[in-house]
């Protein structure tokens, strides 16, 4: 989903045409090949609720919700955020209901929150490859002298 109004940017893309292209139906090692990600690591969305396979004997089915879910589970990951966080905004995104557009508008500062708090890095990172390069220039002034 997204919305390109400039007070209501938000992080998921519209995923709806990937839910109805593909496959209807997922086994474990299709998503796990297709997203790069281990058997375990999609057990473990499936453990926290962020995922629900149905069942066949004891072969789990990802429908194309669930793939979508995966999708966005990610990239929230990529993004820095939590697994509370992300569900809270996948939630977000699957529910049409009132209540849906104040957890967008959560989800939307949980973003700038994450923004900043990423900028943050980036600036604490550049600091210290800095004083790192210049530790580095004086220790070949030091081993320069010694010659």
């Amino acid at each position: 989903m997204t919305r390109n109004n400039d007070d209501d940017v938000f992080w998921i893309e519209d995923d709806a045409e990937a839910a109805k292209s593909g496959p209807a139906v997922y086994t474990i090692g299709d998503l796990a090949r297709e997203f790069d990600v281990t058997l375990r690591a999609l057990r473990f969305y499936e453990d926290k609720g962020l995922l629900s396979p149905r069942r066949e004997g004891l072969t789990r089915l990802y429908s194309a919700t669930d793939r979508v879910r995966l999708q966005l589970i990610l990239k929230g990951k990529r993004l820095g955020f939590t697994l509370a966080e992300i569900s809270e905004m996948v939630e977000a995104h699957e529910r049409h209901d009132a209540g849906a557009d104040q957890q967008l508008k959560l989800s939307r500062e949980k973003c700038l929150e994450q923004i900043s708090h990423l900028e943050q890095q980036k600036r604490d990172i550049e600091d210290a490859i800095a004083e790192l390069k210049r530790t580095h220039e004086t220790l070949n002034a030091m081993i320069d002298r010694s010659k």
